[in-house]
């Protein structure tokens, strides 16, 4: 179909920053869908698609951290935007089915029994009690005699402590005695220990939902100061949200734009992918990139400190190496020169080379933004893996590929899905600068085609809503990329309440 829009609805685009084109390919991707990743191979350590390192690699990655980073700006870029309403699903399902009786209360309700069991261990028990108690509720005559469904209202709902409203980021999560941290606060902690600058200086970004900036601006004002003093560090910590130029166009079964009951058009916000716009906009010289839910208490962190470290060092290193190579071309691009500029894209980038090259194609190859990527071995957690891909060019390059991206009806495709021995858990180091120290335009190294639809059940209606190809997949997809093999005690994340239960998250 034709986009054909109204003077209301081109005022609504132009709103949101939006143009017809973009609409038009953005309805011609539903009609049309996304080409599935052409697997090659496993990204794994036997076929060299993984690095891993041994003791002096990392002794000797760990000082180039430290000696390379001197006078470089480091960032912490940190994805925070949601509520954490799916991290407390099994409590909402008790709450609309649970009427004080239950044949089988372990059998129905396992998830809420091993929470309701552990209730006074979570670091936000003492909220959720002083909440109660406000209420002039005895939190500990409620569970005695069996009336859960007051203390899980409490915990939950917005007129009371409110955490099925609230970011993940500002949930409490870990306990040191008397004092209990956010996940904002752990990765204030962890920038002070891997991501402080050479002035003193710990620079965080955090990409956050509009309706939770207040609340995050308040944690910040309630913290600074006690973490700067704690840590001899002086915190610089931005904000943003996701574009709304981002935003992609709703539609039926039949691929026709959705509206609303006022008439007008229906958008969705356009999915992690949509990140990359936030990120283009930071200026820093090493970028580390790390989930919100990922954190630890501070007994667990020597290992995420190393490695981080670790990583950094590797891609300064790899980085001034590129960087040589390329002036290199500038200079004096003879035979011998384009003979060892190939060989090192080729060994120490693990970039595919055509056959035939000149200076410009080795060039081109080189001058990318660059990224290196943690990866655990497979825990059998669900998402993206690292592979060996083909494009539409037949161009191999290493990826990181999510489930959804695969056509699991091809045997021999979800064969390879199935061989891959690691896991992405979201460790990302990057470098975003050119050789000249100008800043990439990183909307440029896109894989537009790697985007994804999905249906949903809106009332009577059927809604098709698409995303962006994901931050770490098709938004980084024409990168430089490295995978290396960390320890699986990097990888800590909380999808559901019952997680900080996990002795990773207990008090040392």
């Amino acid at each position: 179909m034709t986009f054909n829009p109204s003077q209301e609805d081109l005022a609504q685009l132009n709103q949101l920053g939006l143009t017809i084109d973009q609409v038009q390919q953005q309805i011609d991707h539903f009609k049309e869908g996304f080409p599935r990743a052409r697997l090659d191979a496993p990204a794994t350590p036997a076929n060299g698609g993984i690095t891993t390192l041994d003791d002096k690699d990392i002794a000797r990655y760990e000082r180039l951290y430290h000696s390379l980073s001197q006078g470089l700006r480091i960032l912490k870029f940190v994805p925070a935007s949601g509520a954490a309403t799916r991290m407390f699903k099994s409590l909402y399902e008790f709450s609309a089915t649970y009427f004080g009786v239950a044949n089988n209360f372990a059998r129905e309700f396992p998830e809420v029994k091993e929470f309701l069991e552990n209730i006074r261990t979570f670091a936000f028990y003492n909220d959720l009690k002083a909440c109660m108690l406000r209420a002039d509720l005895d939190i500990e005559e409620y569970l005695q005699r069996g009336d859960y469904s007051t203390v899980i209202n409490f915990l939950l709902k917005e007129q009371y402590l409110g955490y099925g409203n609230l970011p993940k980021a500002l949930l409490k999560f870990h306990r040191y005695g008397e004092v209990q941290r956010t996940p904002f606060e752990e990765h204030i902690v962890e920038g002070a220990l891997y991501g402080r600058c050479s002035d003193g200086t710990v620079h965080l970004h955090f990409t956050i939902s509009p309706e939770h900036r207040a609340a995050f601006r308040r944690k910040l004002a309630e913290v600074k100061h006690y973490y700067e003093s704690t840590f001899g560090i002086k915190l610089k910590i931005t904000l943003s949200e996701q574009k709304h130029y981002t935003d992609i166009i709703a539609v039926d079964e039949q691929n026709q734009p959705l509206r609303d009951e006022e008439g007008r058009l229906v958008f969705r916000p356009g999915g992690h992918g949509a990140l990359i716009e936030n990120l283009n906009e930071q200026r820093a010289d090493i970028i580390f990139i790390k989930n919100i839910d990922n954190v630890v208490p501070d007994w667990m962190k020597h290992t995420t400190v190393i490695y981080k470290q670790v990583l950094g060092g590797m891609l300064l290193d790899l980085r001034n190496k590129t960087r040589e190579m390329l002036r290199l071309l500038d200079t004096n691009p003879d035979t011998k020169t384009l003979r060892k500029v190939a060989k090192f894209a080729s060994e120490e980038l693990n970039i595919m080379v055509p056959d035939t090259y000149d200076a410009h194609t080795l060039h081109s190859l080189l001058n990318r933004p660059m990224r290196i990527c943690g990866m655990v071995k497979n825990q059998g957690e669900p998402g993206g893996g690292p592979f060996y891909t083909i494009d539409t060019k037949g161009r191999r390059s290493l990826q990181i590929v999510e489930s959804a991206q695969v056509n699991h009806k091809d045997p021999q495709q979800e064969e390879l899905f199935q061989a891959s021995t690691h896991f992405n858990p979201v460790d990302l180091v990057c470098c975003t600068k050119d050789y000249r120290g100008h800043y990439f335009d990183l909307r440029q190294y896109v894989d537009p085609m790697t985007g994804f639809i999905s249906k949903k059940s809106k009332g009577a209606i059927t809604l098709k809503s698409q995303e962006l190809p994901g931050l770490w997949n098709g938004a980084m997809a024409d990168w430089i990329t490295l995978f290396v093999e960390v320890p699986i005690a990097t990888f800590n994340p909380v999808k559901t309440v019952n997680d900080l239960l996990r002795k990773e998250h207990r008090e040392g």
